[in-house]
């Protein structure tokens, strides 16, 4: 009888199972993919902060002094960022026209509390009249002096998006250390770089001035379109300036569902697309030089409810007599509570009953009705309400 070879089970090679095999090499996979996405972002983010520098606006404080990049505990704290929306045409595609007068298009201030809970996004119609700071001269020369009135979007030409800074700062009583201007170009980008955004029509929309043209019904915006959407005046409510403002409040809130409900803010690879979208088309200032405070400040967001990030527009009036008719007022009592609160870094809340010229509550629900930080006179909404432009 043939003897069997005994083995020493110390030495002896292990049996692997086929789910073993299977599961080690996913766990090499994974590993790969992992460590080549860390790598991407690397890149990707040094190559966006080479950028982001080539080009930084260097802003000041009132007195003319360098604000000083932010600190890991600025970071921790209430954060204000202004959003400009530039409509100059120099070095873009000439489908946007030569229209060689730059002014501020959209004007928004975020705030994004302490505690990131709630999130503000406050509007300053174009037509705001409201006084002139003293603005530096961006190229060197002898300051801008200040102005007793003046429409706010032509600040931009008054010392650069720095001066309509230093002129939201004047007026809201708020300390912006951010600034981001954004071109034509980069709302193509980015409304690409996230896949489009879906909007509600109540009615047809139809507009010769941006040669837009839109179904009833629901619409998924993206590119040109998109720039189209947010700079149509004529085609909703009211034609005003107020009316598109609530206008692209329609895209904004769709925008922030699509970006929470999409999980792209718990997302690095996403971020950094989106933020490379960004780039390549903004001005920002030296305070935001570094990318990962960019994607810092956005990451912020992931936590606030739908139904705490509020849009709205600060407290207007028109009917103003000459020689600013036509113009838009500032509403001072009112304004001043808005702005008192986000000094205070308290919440601001709006119920969604009262969204606009032009947009209507698809569904006619109401939310934070029963919050004592609810402000039913403020006209805006937020991101938890849907709302149809017509």
């Amino acid at each position: 009888m043939a003897k069997t070879k005994s083995v020493d089970p110390r030495h002896a090679k292990p049996v692997k199972t086929k789910g073993e095999g299977i599961k080690k090499v996913l766990f090499r996979l994974t590993a790969i993919v992992l460590g080549a996405s860390l790598a991407i972002v690397g890149v990707t983010a040094f190559s966006l902060n080479n950028q982001i520098k080539a080009h930084g606006i260097q802003l000041v404080d009132a007195n003319g002094q360098a604000i000083k990049p932010p600190t890991t505990e600025d970071l921790k704290g209430a954060i204000n960022v202004l959003l400009v929306g530039s409509d100059t045409r120099q070095g873009q595609a000439g489908v946007f026209g030569h229209d060689r007068s730059v002014l501020a298009d959209v004007i928004i201030l975020v705030h994004i509390s302490k505690d990131r809970k709630n999130v503000v996004a406050m509007s300053f119609p174009r037509d705001l009249m409201v006084p002139w700071p003293s603005c530096p001269d961006p190229n060197g020369g002898s300051p801008y002096l200040a102005q007793a009135m003046g429409q706010i979007n032509a600040t931009i030409a008054n010392g650069g998006p720095g001066c309509t800074l230093l002129t939201v700062e004047k007026l809201t009583g708020l300390k912006i250390p951010y600034l981001a201007m954004v071109n034509f170009q980069g709302v193509i980008d980015m409304s690409d770089a996230i896949g489009g955004v879906e909007v509600c029509l109540s009615r047809p929309l139809k507009d010769k001035y941006t040669f837009l043209n839109l179904p009833k019904g629901k619409n998924v915006l993206q590119g040109m379109k998109a720039l189209q959407f947010l700079r149509t005046r004529h085609g909703v409510g009211d034609g005003s300036d107020l009316g598109r403002i609530s206008n692209q409040q329609v895209f904004l809130t769709s925008l922030m569902r699509k970006i929470k409900n999409g999980g792209v803010l718990t997302n690095p690879i996403q971020l950094y697309s989106l933020a490379n979208a960004a780039v390549r088309n903004m001005t920002l200032s030296s305070s935001l030089s570094d990318v990962g405070t960019m994607v810092s400040i956005a990451s912020s967001l992931k936590n606030v409810d739908l139904d705490k990030i509020t849009f709205i527009q600060v407290p207007n009036h028109t009917g103003l007599p000459a020689p600013y008719a036509g113009r838009v007022g500032l509403t001072e009592d009112k304004a001043k509570i808005v702005f008192d609160k986000l000094i205070a870094d308290e919440p601001i809340l709006v119920s969604g009953k009262n969204t606009g010229f032009g947009t209507t509550n698809v569904d006619g629900t109401a939310t934070n009705t029963d919050s004592k930080d609810t402000l039913d006179w403020l006209v805006g909404t937020n991101s938890a309400t849907t709302t149809c432009a017509g």
